[in-house]
């Protein structure tokens, strides 16, 4: 039998969904200076779950929520946000700002395993992938690592009984998957899973007095290694305009110009 759920919550500091990305001017990624940032919409939605589940009084209870981010100083703002919203305590791991983006998916993915080892946890819930890099190879990574269960893309997340059995509903093309898995699980959160709340002000303040730790990845025997290299970043061509034909007949040789027929 469980004791409980112990949850792992990893966090991305990321440009606001809202902001146009702009290529910089090097041409290796995305310009980031002077960019409103905020909590990846995913991993947002991952928080929301774990503050559920809590809420939920399922059949087994939440021992503790620990939100995580890897970035610069100011994915402290990213944490506080995450324990406004219901977890308990932050773990800040210290990694230098770098114009290429950040540690790659697998050094995130071998952190979290370091942490979940040290921290006891028994789920891991995780967006499905950051808005920035748009990787989506986090949370699978870590399940192979780990030796867990994983399931991806969830848009329903139940805990059914006291031994750990969680049921986790996907949706595939054309319908829905339904998983079923013992704890400990990977879980990577889609868009329909819930609508995430706002924080709200006394909580925000609340946030202030949560356990705030910060670490390094060489705490966790973890090197920032690169194994990707970024060739060129380039913004898509713009789209052609449209061009209006009289008749069926116009259609047609209109298509066999452009090759189509």
């Amino acid at each position: 039998m469980a004791s409980g759920l112990r949850i792992l919550v990893p966090v991305k500091r990321v440009i606001d969904y809202a902001v146009k990305p702009r290529i910089n001017k090097t041409q290796t990624g995305v310009e980031t200076t002077g960019v409103k940032h905020s909590l990846n919409p995913f991993d947002e939605i991952g928080v929301e779950e774990a503050v559920r589940l809590r809420e939920r009084k399922g059949p087994l209870k939440v021992e503790n929520i620990l939100a995580l981010s890897a970035g610069g100083a100011k994915c402290a703002d990213t944490l506080r946000t995450a324990m406004a919203m219901g977890a308990d305590k932050a773990l800040h791991v210290d990694v230098p700002e770098s114009a290429d983006g950040g540690p790659e998916p697998l050094t995130i993915a071998k952190l979290l395993q370091g942490v979940v080892q040290k921290e006891n946890i028994n789920m891991v819930l995780l967006g499905k992938q950051a808005i920035d890099g748009d990787q989506g190879q986090t949370g699978q990574m870590l399940a192979g690592l780990l030796g867990w269960s994983q399931a991806t893309q969830a848009s329903k997340v139940d805990i059914k009984d006291e031994s750990g059995t969680v049921e986790v509903t996907r949706e595939v093309d054309g319908g829905v998957e339904t998983l079923r898995a013992k704890l400990p699980i990977v879980i990577t959160t889609d868009l329909r899973l819930n609508e995430p709340r706002y924080a709200s002000l006394p909580n925000i303040m609340k946030a202030k007095k949560k356990p705030f730790e910060k670490k390094t990845l060489a705490d966790f025997g973890v090197e920032d290694k690169r194994r990707l290299k970024t060739v060129k970043v380039t913004e898509p061509p713009p789209r052609q305009g449209g061009g209006k034909v009289e008749d069926v007949d116009g259609l047609v040789s209109k298509l066999k110009e452009l090759g189509a027929l």
